[in-house]
C-alpha cells in the first residue's frame, strides 16, 4: 500500500494549496487546526479537495512540484477529473 502522498486542499478564501505527507488525514486535521504550513494558517477551515498515493517519497515529491507548477485552472481540471 502506498504510503507517500500529494494532496490538494481549498481553503476558506478560495485558493489551493499542494503538498506531500505521509498521512494526508492527520496532515489535513493540522492545516484546519492552524499547525499546518504556514501559506494555510489563518485560512482554515480547509477542505480535501484531491489525492495521489505513491510508493516512493521521491516520486511524491516530483508529482507534488508538478502539481505546484499547473495554473488554477489545470489544477481546478485535476480536481474534477480525480
Amino acid at each position: 500500500m502506498p504510503d507517500h502522498h500529494v494532496y490538494v486542499i481549498e481553503c476558506a478564501d478560495g485558493t489551493l494549496y499542494t503538498g506531500y505527507t505521509t498521512d494526508v488525514e492527520r496532515r489535513v486535521a493540522e492545516h484546519d487546526a492552524g499547525e499546518g504550513a504556514k501559506y494555510t494558517r489563518g485560512r482554515t477551515p480547509v477542505t480535501l479537495r484531491y489525492v495521489e498515493s505513491f510508493d516512493s517519497r521521491s516520486a511524491a515529491m516530483s508529482r507534488e512540484h508538478a502539481i505546484k507548477s499547473l495554473s488554477r485552472t489545470e489544477k481546478e481540471a485535476l480536481i474534477e477529473d480525480g
